[in-house]
C-alpha cells in the first residue's frame, strides 16, 4: 500500500506540476472533443505557462524600452501601458506586441528539460521531451508553420507522461484488488490536500467527520474524485475528462487504464456517479452528490 501511495503522490506532483486507444479514441475526435481536451491539458501545465509567460514579459519589457528611447529621441512622452496584462493564451502559445496590438503567438522556444519525467507520450506515439514541446509543435501546425514537423500535430494531444513504451497487461489478480487501492489511494490524497489547505472546507469537514468509517470515507473520496473530475459539470465523466487521473499513472500504475475503461459499463464513453461507485465498489446508498461549487469565499453551494 506504501508503494502505491507513494506512486500516486508522485503523480499528483507530475499533475501540479502539471493508455491504450480504447480510453481516448483520439481519431474519432470532434471540434468540441478538441477543445474539451486542449482545456483539460491546459490546466495541468501551469509551470509552463509560467515559463512562456516570462518569455512574453521578457519581450514586452524589449519593445517598451524601444517605445521609451523613440519618445525621448522624438521629445514625446512615454506612456507605458502593458497590453499583454489582460490577454490569456492557450498551452503553447505566448502574448507579444504586434504593430502595437497584443496577440497569441507561438512559443518561440521552449526551456531545455533535462528531467526525463518532465517526458510525454502523444496519441500519435512520439516522445517528446515536454508538455511544452507538445504544445508549441500544435500551434506551429494549426498554423501552418514552416517549423511543422508532421501535418498530424495539429490535432495532438498528451497521452500519457513518460517515454512511450510497451506497457504490461494487468493481470486478472491485479484488477480484483486494483478498486480496493483506488478506494484507499482517493482517501489518502483527500488527507494529503488537506493538511496542505488545497481541499475545500466542505470536504475537510467530511474528513474529519468520517475518518473512522471506512465506508463513508470511502464514498466520500469517491464523490471528491468524481467531482474534480467532472469539468463541464453535467455530473457524468468523458474519458477526456480522465486525463488528470490516467495521463500521469499509467506509466506507473499499468492497472490504471484497463480499470478506468471498466468503470463505463454501458460504453456510453461517459461515466455517471452509478457507474464510478459501483466500479470503486463502494455501496450505492453511500454515494451522495455533494458536489460543491466553491465561491470566491470557499464556501460551498450544494449542486
Amino acid at each position: 500500500m506504501k508503494k502505491f501511495l507513494a506512486i500516486f503522490l508522485f503523480a499528483l506532483f507530475v499533475t501540479s506540476a502539471i493508455a491504450s486507444d480504447e480510453i481516448d479514441e483520439l481519431d474519432d475526435f470532434d471540434a468540441d472533443d478538441d477543445e474539451l481536451l486542449r482545456e483539460i491539458e491546459a490546466k495541468h501545465v501551469a509551470k509552463e505557462h509560467a515559463r512562456e509567460n516570462e518569455a512574453a514579459k521578457v519581450s514586452v519589457t524589449k519593445l517598451a524600452e524601444a517605445h521609451a528611447q523613440d519618445a525621448l529621441v522624438n521629445n514625446k512622452i512615454p506612456i507605458e501601458i502593458d497590453l499583454c496584462a489582460k490577454v490569456h493564451c492557450s498551452a503553447g502559445k505566448i502574448c507579444q506586441i504586434i504593430d502595437d496590438a497584443a496577440q497569441c503567438v507561438c512559443v518561440p522556444e521552449c526551456p531545455e528539460v533535462d528531467e526525463p519525467r518532465r517526458k510525454v507520450c502523444t496519441n500519435l506515439n512520439e516522445t517528446w521531451a515536454s508538455d511544452c514541446e507538445v504544445h508549441r509543435q500544435r500551434c506551429l501546425c494549426e498554423q501552418n508553420d514552416p517549423k511543422c514537423t508532421n501535418k498530424e500535430a495539429a490535432h495532438v494531444h498528451i497521452d500519457y507522461y513518460g517515454e512511450c513504451r510497451e506497457l504490461p497487461e494487468c493481470s486478472d489478480d491485479e484488477m480484483k484488488d486494483f478498486p480496493r487501492r483506488m478506494r484507499e489511494w482517493l482517501f489518502n490524497v483527500m488527507i494529503d490536500l488537506a493538511t496542505r489547505n488545497e481541499l475545500p472546507e466542505y470536504y475537510i469537514t467530511l474528513i474529519h467527520d468520517n475518518e473512522k468509517n471506512l465506508t463513508k470515507r470511502w464514498a466520500d473520496a469517491a464523490v471528491w474524485k468524481f467531482c474534480d473530475l467532472d469539468v463541464e459539470g453535467d455530473k457524468t465523466i468523458s474519458r477526456h475528462e480522465l486525463f488528470p487521473i490516467r495521463a500521469p499513472l499509467l506509466t506507473l500504475e499499468h492497472c490504471i487504464a484497463p480499470f478506468l475503461e471498466t468503470c463505463d459499463e454501458n460504453d456510453d464513453h461517459r461515466i455517471s456517479l452509478k457507474e464510478w461507485g459501483k466500479c470503486l465498489e463502494i455501496e450505492t446508498d453511500e454515494l451522495t452528490e455533494k458536489c460543491a461549487n466553491m465561491t470566491r469565499k470557499g464556501q460551498p453551494i450544494e449542486a
